[in-house]
């Protein structure tokens, strides 16, 4: 390719992960924030550390970084003061005793299990032996009076080592002796294990804060809790990409709109809190999007938002919009004051789903050669978006993506033909923004919101939801709680209104996530009657949802297209 710059290449990743606490008690009913922090979120700081002349954006969701900062509170308190953790998997991690009730330790050992086999069991083979025994007694529940406390200790230090980030394992002496040690772990071992987990979670915000001081990273955001914003203003606009899509009895979601405007002002004080500045851009929460989004977004002073190729697509089918224009440009719709980019679908699920088969010098080959395809065959000025999870899909590569990201980076950012930029820099350089007339509303995973809404299990969230809301704006129109109960409230509320409860409803997910999800979407609402000092519902004692599918990648990421079934 000759020397000039032919194309600009954005690389979004998005952070994020669900409010895991139940907010009551403070317990972390889940362990995925802290274990992503020290796989996942170090490792793709240190990827760009090592490359400095490379760039990308990453998003937030702000009560991720909320739950990364309590963490942090309460390792150090535990390490300096030896005040307890509210994670029951780290709090057993320190523990000097190890439990005596068989279904405690049973508990105990299926929380280990939780990993990917391939990659992060099998590989280490002390490990693998722990969790075919750990097989075994799920099958043999009543020789677990005579696991003894050795199996126990090892099976938690190793968990917590598997599950560090690559980069870690190559640079950290202590980890690398605590993995070559295999067995016969000790309290002292496992309590160092922590002191390198502290250290993950205090100092992991702070580096990707440095990067963006220097200018090699663009930090964004997304809606407070993670909701789904044109669903809350408008339920009805899940039509405009589904038409036949059954929807709940719940007409609109009450004060949507306002909702709205509390998870943007939530989420940007967090972030200013947090990183000392606002943020220019807005992935919105699963990159939903509709025309009243678009307008609230930009009237919110962001510059930029994104969401799915698809959307862009069945966007330019309507007759109001001009057929010809390619996804690799940002668009601005009419009457608002917003550019929105368009992640290149394909691209993306390659990254997603396929190159972690690959070899990852012939994976990034291949992501070389469709760019420059791109380069020498679409005019004009272009922008190709690659927009995607930032923690979920490594797991599924050798050694947590080490190879491939070190290659993406370091390939990409020497190539003389394509420049590694950020979305914001992209505007400031004036790239050509597209008029588009009129958006269909939809969200990145198809283009639709039928991962959040339109199944009955789904629908039926959203009536406890609303339900939930209406008793939330008697309560609060009755002037009865004081200041403290009503932000207590509110904060209870947003988590509710969270994607991640709607996205694991349905039979076509994993049994053992709908039912840890659907658990905790409840456990939420009557958390939430609580605290309006109102009875919860009596369905809110019983399941609404289970699942018997065997999804790819788990069914923590989707394609942005929908795949043939079969």
């Amino acid at each position: 390719m000759p020397d000039k710059i032919k194309l600009r290449l954005v690389l979004c990743w998005h952070m994020h992960q669900p409010e895991y606490r139940d907010l009551q008690t403070g317990e972390f009913k889940l362990p995925w924030t802290y274990l992503h922090v020290i796989k996942d979120y170090v490792d793709m700081v240190a990827h760009l550390e090592a490359v400095p002349n490379a760039k990308a954006v990453v998003n937030f969701a702000p009560i991720l970084l909320e739950q990364i900062e309590e963490y942090a509170r309460q390792v150090n308190g535990y390490l300096h003061d030896r005040i307890s953790i509210t994670d029951p998997l780290l709090a057993a991690l320190v523990d000097p005793s190890i439990p005596a009730d068989p279904e405690e330790r049973m508990k105990l050992v299926k929380a280990c299990m939780r990993a990917n086999r391939d990659r992060q069991i099998n590989r280490y083979p002390s490990f693998q032996r722990l969790i075919e025994m750990a097989d075994w007694l799920e099958h043999h529940y009543d020789s677990l009076n005579y696991v003894n406390s050795q199996f126990i200790s090892d099976i938690l230090a190793w968990y917590h080592l598997i599950w560090m980030g690559e980069t870690l394992k190559l640079t950290d002496s202590r980890v690398k002796r605590l993995l070559e040690k295999g067995s016969g772990y000790t309290l002292h071992d496992r309590i160092e294990i922590v002191e390198v987990i502290a250290e993950q979670l205090t100092g992991v915000i702070c580096r990707y804060k440095a990067l963006a001081r220097k200018g090699q990273l663009e930090l964004s955001i997304s809606p407070y809790a993670h909701p789904i914003i044109p669903l809350l203003l408008d339920l009805n606009s899940a039509h405009e990409a589904m038409p036949e899509a059954p929807l709940p009895e719940l007409d609109s979601y009450p004060g949507g709109a306002d909702r709205v405007a509390w998870h943007l002002e939530k989420g940007v004080q967090t972030f200013k809190r947090l990183f000392g500045f606002k943020p220019k851009g807005c992935w919105p929460s699963e990159g939903g999007v509709s025309d009243q989004t678009l307008k609230i977004l930009g009237d919110f002073g962001f510059d930029w938002t994104a969401s799915g190729g698809s959307v862009l697509a069945n966007s330019l089918h309507l007759p109001e919009n001009t057929k010809q224009a390619g996804i690799h440009h940002p668009f601005k719709l009419a009457k608002t004051d917003i550019a929105c980019f368009f992640r290149d679908d394909g691209l993306s699920d390659l990254i997603g789903f396929e190159y972690s088969k690959w070899h990852a010098d012939d994976a990034v080959g291949d992501l070389i050669h469709h760019l420059e395809n791109i380069a020498d065959h679409e005019r004009g000025d272009k922008v190709v978006s690659i927009i995607m999870d930032g923690e979920n899909a490594w797991e599924y590569y050798p050694d947590n993506g080490y190879h491939f990201l070190s290659a993406l980076y370091q390939r990409l950012a020497s190539h003389p033909g394509i420049e590694l930029t950020t979305f914001s820099e992209c505007l400031q350089n004036k790239v050509e923004v597209k008029p588009l007339a009129k958006m269909v509303a939809g969200s990145w995973v198809y283009g639709t919101f039928s991962t959040w809404i339109g199944d009955t299990d789904k629908n039926r969230g959203w009536d406890m939801l609303g339900d939930a809301k209406r008793a939330f704006d008697k309560v609060i129109s009755a002037d009865g709680l004081t200041d403290k109960q009503v932000q207590q409230a509110e904060l209870q509320l947003s988590v509710c209104e969270g994607s991640d409860w709607f996205w694991w409803f349905g039979d076509y997910n994993p049994g053992e996530a709908v039912s840890n999800f659907e658990k905790q979407f409840r456990l939420n609402l009557a958390n939430l009657y609580r605290l309006l000092g109102e009875e919860a519902p009596a369905y809110l004692a019983m399941t609404f949802t289970q699942g018997s599918g065997a999804p790819a990648m788990g069914g923590a990421m989707r394609p942005g297209v929908e795949l043939p079934s079969g």
